[in-house]
């Protein structure tokens, strides 16, 4: 088995002030993420814990790129390639309301957003097997956050073209346990995601695309205010 590990790619003075800078940031990136843009898929768990954290740095060596950094697909001397990780657009945050209110100003109860990423790629008879980090932060809205959330991620292999090709698509979910806090990180590292080996130069069009996708919940409960 040959492996490319990809090294570069990735509470309160007020509630609203943090939110307000994590919303910032955000729309840099794409704005508030909508529903489902990858496509269907099963979803498989995650964990937020800080065991999850110290397993995204041992598989990747505690090296990630922030996103909005540059990053380039990693090959090796075999020219075998580890595609680059890009926010699919439109879905770099996840936004969510009060129970049958919409998510904006003080009925905001939450938002999630990535903030760094890792991936790593080995060959096996054919099929790449990708393992791919995912960190990112949830941010309590004016509204109030249940005491633990579920974030629903999906990662995409595309081929980029003309005419952008899926390849190969997988549904990650985790829980963040918000508890008391204003400001919670989340790490994620999502694995089982196999795609076809690209013959030729074909693996230099494809990426990976990462992004919250809201569509892939079975149900989501109503948002408890914390007291």
């Amino acid at each position: 088995m040959r492996n490319i590990r990809s090294m570069p790619i990735s509470g309160r003075t007020g509630a609203l002030r943090g939110l307000l800078v994590i919303t910032a940031a955000s729309l840099t990136l794409a704005g508030c993420g909508g529903g489902s843009m990858f496509g269907g898929g099963s979803p498989s768990s995650g964990g937020g814990s800080p065991s999850m954290t110290d397993r995204f740095t041992q598989l990747f060596s505690g090296k990630s790129t922030e996103v909005g950094a540059p990053q380039s697909p990693q090959t090796d001397e075999n020219d075998l390639t580890c595609p680059s990780v890009s926010i699919r657009p439109g879905a770099s945050t996840y936004a969510v309301g009060a129970a049958g209110k919409p998510a904006v100003g003080n009925d905001l109860a939450f938002q999630a957003t990535i903030t760094r990423t890792a991936r790593s790629c080995d060959l096996n008879a054919g099929q790449i097997s990708v393992k791919l980090g995912i960190q990112g932060r949830v941010i309590v809205g004016p509204a109030g956050a249940p005491a633990a959330v579920d974030v629903p991620l999906r990662v995409a292999v595309v081929q980029e073209g003309v005419t952008p090709k899926t390849i190969a698509t997988k549904v990650f979910q985790t829980t963040v346990q918000i508890g008391s806090e204003t400001s919670v990180p989340f790490s994620l590292v999502g694995e089982d995601l196999v795609y076809p080996m690209p013959t030729g130069t074909a693996g230099d069009s494809y990426i990976f695309y990462i992004g919250f996708d809201p569509q892939a919940l079975k149900s989501q409960a109503p948002a408890r205010k914390r007291r």
